[in-house]
């Protein structure tokens, strides 16, 4: 049998290079602390504030005696008709455009939808003349005081 030959021993490419290519400077090793730290304590100041913040909006203070004295509280606009004005609407009967009537143009509830039969009891609002259901109409304005298809105002001003 013969003998293996006895090789080198391998080299490292690597060997070669100076190692203070890898070195860290003091400098950029003192940067690298400052940004790290700037960054923990700018972390840490966002979380307080947040905390902050939440916690006051869950409590807020009471308002004292003196603040209200002063300033009142305003009164809150008024959103829908009152009841009389509602019940003062005039009711009529809807007749249909091939019926011979002409009165009225619409077709349908814009409110729910609902197609209007001839003589059903429909109410026409004074300021654009839409004509819609009787039972609609008395819902929508006790929360609003416009007309539901065109926005018209039906709120009389006070001459105040």
């Amino acid at each position: 049998m013969g003998s293996l030959p006895l090789s080198e021993p391998l080299r490292w490419p690597y060997a070669e290079f100076d190692e203070k290519i890898f070195q860290i400077h003091s400098r950029l090793r003192f940067s690298i602390v400052v940004v790290c730290s700037i960054s923990i304590i700018a972390t840490i100041i966002f979380f307080y504030t947040r905390w902050i913040c939440r916690f006051s909006a869950s409590n807020p203070p009471a308002p004292s005696d003196s603040a209200i004295r002063h300033f009142p509280p305003e009164p809150s606009p008024r959103r829908g008709l009152d009841l009389a004005e509602i019940e003062n609407m005039p009711i009529v009967l809807y007749r249909n455009l091939s019926a011979g009537g002409g009165k009225f143009h619409e077709a349908e509830c814009c409110i729910c939808l609902g197609l209007f039969s001839a003589k059903e009891k429909v109410k026409v609002l004074p300021p654009c003349r839409h004509c819609i259901h009787s039972e609609c109409l008395d819902k929508w304005l006790s929360t609003q005081s416009s007309c539901p298809l065109c926005r018209a105002s039906l709120q009389v001003d006070s001459p105040v």
